[in-house]
């Protein structure tokens, strides 16, 4: 599902001095720092102040497992894995697209699972590719659905939004003829607006994974571990269940 575009000069700002907390460190403190974004439904979302959503559930889970207590920080999606590269929180579970360009930043898991961008529009308005010529979409900043839209050839007006949930907004207001976003995510906006939007064709797949920081080889070991262990014991497919009616995990 989503999200990419830190430049390859941000990403080096990644790379700070000081020492993430080791596996070790955690497992002593007893509690498991995790961040996410709070705005991507139905993956994280501050509902007043409750977090709640697939990978806020499968996230303490994991945790549980692992024997730690969780204390969620939320920051602007931008801002994520920056924050991972100043220590602020030892992982970072929001959605985050495996690519070469953030790899070269952070470490990634093993998939916790898998998606792709898709076109989602009114009825009557644009369901692929080819139809995306000329018209105006809306996608989120910083994300890979921005970057692969505008390598969608003769896409017109590209709007881009701080929060997936303006730029679906966008769409309903009519500000725009589609929405790219993810998969499930646009599932989840038709089943809400009852028939006033449709989902059209992928753009593209992509896998999505945890973030540690760079290096921090020991706690990336656990947090593979447990979710292997999620996905072997059940605990993995009666969340997905909940969330989307079938298991999402990467085949």
């Amino acid at each position: 599902m989503k999200k990419t575009l830190l430049t390859l000069t941000a990403l080096a700002l990644l790379a700070g001095s000081a020492e993430a907390r080791t596996w070790a460190d955690i497992k002593q403190s007893g509690t498991i720092k995790i961040a996410t974004e709070g705005a991507f439904p139905p993956f994280n979302i501050l509902k007043g102040k409750v977090l709640t959503g697939f990978e806020v559930e499968l996230a303490e889970a994991l945790a549980k497992q692992l024997g730690l207590k969780v204390q969620w920080v939320t920051q602007p999606f931008d801002n994520l894995l920056i924050g991972l590269g100043q220590d602020r929180y030892d992982f970072v579970i929001a959605s985050h697209g495996i690519t070469p360009e953030r790899a070269k930043a952070v470490d990634f898991s093993a998939p916790h699972y898998c998606t792709g961008g898709a076109i989602v529009t009114r009825p009557g308005g644009p369901t692929t590719k080819a139809a995306l010529k000329g018209k105006k979409v809306a996608v989120q900043v910083g994300t890979t659905y921005l970057e692969n839209v505008r390598k969608v050839p003769g896409v017109g007006d590209v709007k881009t939004f701080p929060k997936d949930t303006d730029a679906q907004a966008a769409l309903m207001a009519g500000r725009v003829d589609a929405w790219v976003g993810d998969k499930f995510t646009g599932l989840d906006l038709i089943k809400a607006q009852k028939g006033k939007v449709v989902q059209g064709d992928l753009l593209f797949k992509e896998r999505i994974a945890m973030a540690v920081k760079k290096g921090n080889s020991g706690l990336l070991k656990e947090l593979n571990a447990a979710l292997a262990k999620a996905q072997a014991n059940g605990t993995y497919a009666k969340i997905s269940s909940k969330y989307f009616g079938q298991d999402v995990r990467c085949r």
